[in-house]
């Protein structure tokens, strides 16, 4: 998808699935967006199709497709009960006013607002907004429900919350959802898949589980939760592990591209997999040198004889002070991984 000379979109071929929560998860400005507008029909692409149910939605304009789309503002209509607005577009559809009723009422108590048919949106908290939004989308039966960031303006509890409700919703109704968002914690929460943009690139698609445990590029493993890197070189391979060479020492390590012997990359390990040393043949020594409590976890960072820093996730266990400035962490080979070098998420 291009704009004059910009390219938004490079050429992809997506497959998503019926009935399946997707999410298209990236920073801002990668192309989700516009991937989202070329579905919904907002947008015409300039080269390839977009088949809906294997139909080719050429020439079909937004009003005719079997999507409905929901944005950032929700845009109820305040004047409006919230029955009515539930309604609209059966309203539009030429539903006569009883059947309106009965239909919104019905979508209401789907997404738990049962007696709030005779509000107005004024009257309801940011949750049960989005859940109205939500039913007026599903009153017209659409095949695809498109979400463009929802849930951006909300408090982080309501958000969290949200997260779930959204979850509940799609499975009560079973129709393909289709995610934006930039929040990698509502993409891991949510969805059966996700696929991971980078300028108009999307560099995997995978389960929420094998994105962050079997990430494929350096973007996507640093994109998709935290990490430490390492520049790293491949000493010798073993099978599927490898030796892997970097300025900390030498550490055994997953080599899921199949770099070569002598090959540069990347080492990554988690924050969390970073763990008292006992046990382990990858050790690391270093001195504490920041420090953060966030209720649940112990976070902190440690910095090495040779400069380096890394970050340490440990659950809280009680004694948040026992800490030594002095640690030694290590990780087992399955924890690490070594991946091509590449962009790294924080790279503009």
């Amino acid at each position: 998808m291009r704009f004059d000379r910009l390219v938004a979109v490079e050429p992809t071929d997506l497959d998503i699935r019926a009935g399946e929560f997707f999410s298209l998860l990236g920073p801002s400005g990668c192309g989700k967006t516009t991937l989202l507008r070329l579905i919904s029909g907002f947008l015409k692409p300039t080269t390839g199709r977009i088949l809906i149910g294997g139909r080719d939605m050429a020439g079909i304009p937004p009003s005719r497709r079997p999507t409905a789309l929901i944005f950032q503002n929700l845009a109820l209509f305040p004047l409006m009960s919230v029955w009515e607005n539930v309604a609209f577009g059966l309203e539009a559809r030429g539903v006569a006013k009883a059947e309106r009723r009965r239909r919104a009422e019905a979508l209401l108590e789907l997404v738990a607002l049962a007696g709030s048919a005779d509000k107005k949106p004024a009257e309801l908290s940011g949750g049960q907004r989005q859940r109205v939004a939500i039913a007026r989308a599903l009153a017209v039966e659409p095949s695809v429900l498109l979400l463009d960031e929802p849930l951006s303006a909300l408090d982080l509890k309501l958000r969290q919350h949200m997260r779930h409700e959204l979850r509940a919703i799609q499975r009560r109704v079973g129709i393909t959802f289709v995610y934006i968002t930039h929040d990698q914690g509502e993409a891991l929460t949510m969805s059966d898949r996700v696929a991971v943009m980078r300028r108009g690139r999307i560099e995997q698609v995978d389960t929420p589980e094998r994105l962050y445990e079997e990430p494929a590029t350096a973007f996507v493993a640093t994109f998709v939760g935290g990490s430490n890197l390492v520049p790293a070189r491949v000493r010798r391979k073993a099978g599927t592990e490898c030796l892997a060479e970097t300025p900390l020492g030498n550490f055994r390590a997953r080599n899921p591209q199949d770099l070569a012997e002598g090959a540069e990359g990347l080492l990554f390990v988690r924050p969390e997999r970073l763990r008292p040393a006992a046990g382990h043949d990858n050790r690391i020594r270093g001195r504490v040198v920041e420090r953060a409590f966030e209720g649940p976890f112990l976070l902190f960072t440690i910095e090495t004889s040779q400069g380096q820093r890394l970050q340490v996730q440990w659950l809280n266990e009680g004694d948040v002070h026992a800490l030594a400035a002095e640690v030694e962490v290590g990780f087992s080979a399955g924890d690490a991984r070594i991946l091509p070098p590449g962009p790294l998420a924080d790279e503009r």
